[in-house]
């Protein structure tokens, strides 16, 4: 079986197909993973073929500015984030077609954010499977990629999803469970992590993609807030990329331990978590069974932090709620009241009850057969 991976060129997208591409290749099958020249590289370096299908606009560069502040600009903001991907798969989607017609994939697993894969696919008659990161519909996307694109993405002959059944939202019932498998790229994990601890361990991170969209309101935000969480008398991480850390140097300077982490090694050896609510990061810390503060800022982050709160394993505080002070506050509930540890264990059972991604190749298999 021949299985093409398509993703948009952010690491948050592609993370979570990593374990089902190395699964597939375990299993026998030929994989390739397609996206655009500049990301490539970042591919390979998960260990995966891949090949690049040219050149395209960067995503951050596309959409830059601030979070929305108010609802009726997050629906704007999602809409503007759509366009940003259809562009990108404009440019990708000549590439594509010739890859298709020339590699012939047997099935092209696409994540939800790449429109090229699944327009190429349906050229050529190849059926498409979705990978649903994050728990919101995002119906935002297909439609403005749509206008992009002058055509709408196929319907998927099945949609994996890494989210259990109970923190799913209804338009996601039918969905075919993964466990996403954590994975956080080429990250190497300190020592530290395995040594003892004298005081609760909170780990902070805002992502791969945020502090590039809205470096001047978050700088403003998460100085203060380091500088509070620190007073709860706690071993503080700031998880974070390099040239993060070198453009913003109070955060290392705030935090006894900073720089790239691999989350998935690294939260189950942390007391708590204050997270944006992306996607990766938030599935990685409910599978660690660590509570968490989720400061959603847009997108499929309000959904998610909603799905945390719900389940029991940890808060959330909306835009107009933020600020040091109260972060601070919700930090300290996390630590002190054991009902946030129990939820946080209950998800993780959840999360990890989901089929493995080896179990999910087995479906794969039979759609390609049927």
């Amino acid at each position: 079986m021949r299985l093409l991976f398509t993703t948009a060129p952010l690491r948050g997208h592609l993370f979570p197909l990593v374990p089902l591409a190395w699964a597939a290749r375990a299993a026998g099958h030929e994989v390739l993973v397609a996206t655009t020249e500049a990301f490539a590289p970042v591919v390979l370096r998960c260990g995966l073929p891949v090949t690049s299908w040219g050149a395209a606009p960067d995503f951050v560069e596309l959409v830059g500015g601030e979070p929305p502040v108010t609802a009726e600009s997050t629906v704007l903001r999602r809409a503007e984030h759509g366009h940003a991907f259809g562009q990108i798969a404009r440019a990708c989607l000549p590439g594509a077609r010739k890859l298709v017609d020339a590699w012939r994939p047997d099935l092209v697993v696409s994540e939800r954010a790449e429109f090229a894969g699944p327009l190429a696919a349906a050229a050529g008659d190849v059926p498409v499977v979705a990978y649903h990161w994050g728990v919101a519909p995002l119906t935002e996307y297909a439609r403005a990629a749509a206008i992009e694109l002058a055509a709408a993405p196929p319907d998927p002959v099945a949609t994996l999803d890494p989210w259990p059944p109970g923190m799913r939202l209804p338009h996601a019932a039918g969905h075919d469970g993964v466990r996403g498998g954590s994975f956080n790229g080429d990250v190497h994990l300190p020592d530290w992590v395995f040594e003892p601890r004298e005081r609760p361990r909170v780990c902070v991170t805002f992502g791969t993609v945020l502090p590039g969209m809205a470096a001047l309101g978050l700088r403003e935000t998460v100085a203060p807030m380091l500088k509070l969480l620190k007073e709860l008398d706690v071993e503080l991480v700031v998880a974070a990329a390099d040239d993060v850390l070198a453009d913003w140097p109070e955060l290392a300077a705030a935090a006894d331990r900073a720089g790239r982490l691999p989350l998935a090694q690294v939260l189950p050896a942390c007391e708590a978590m204050v997270n944006h609510g992306g996607q990766g990061t938030v599935l990685t810390a409910l599978e660690a069974g660590c509570p968490q503060l989720v400061l959603p800022q847009f997108d499929d982050q309000f959904d998610n932090a909603a799905a945390v709160a719900a389940s029991g394993a940890g808060l959330q505080l909306s835009l107009d709620e933020v600020s040091p002070e109260r972060v601070a506050e919700r930090c300290r509930a996390l630590l002190d009241e054991p009902a946030f540890t129990t939820g946080a264990v209950r998800a993780a059972a959840a999360v990890r009850a989901q089929r493995s991604p080896a179990e999910v190749v087995g479906l794969l298999e039979k759609l390609v057969a049927a």
